[in-house]
């Protein structure tokens, strides 16, 4: 699931929970909006913190006849 389709998922339970005033027999529509609504907020929560960008490091190395610089990849441990 990308950030996209959790977004999608929020909007449709938002829609249903909020703006449907329908009554179908045996299911409540109202419900299924608000479990769209939290799937799409836990898919985007698992994406933006499974899924984000790697954090980098920028060492710039200075000598007097040269400058070099080095991008250094570290992993965030949870």
């Amino acid at each position: 699931m990308g950030i996209g389709a959790a977004i999608f998922l929020m909007a449709v339970g938002a829609i249903l929970t909020f703006a449907v005033h329908t009554s179908v027999s045996g299911v409540s529509v109202q419900t299924i909006g608000i479990i769209l609504m939290v799937a799409g907020a836990i898919g985007l929560i698992t994406v933006l913190t499974v899924f984000a960008p790697r954090r980098r490091t920028r060492i710039i190395e200075t000598t007097p006849t040269t400058a070099r610089e080095h991008i250094i990849e570290r992993e965030d441990t949870y």
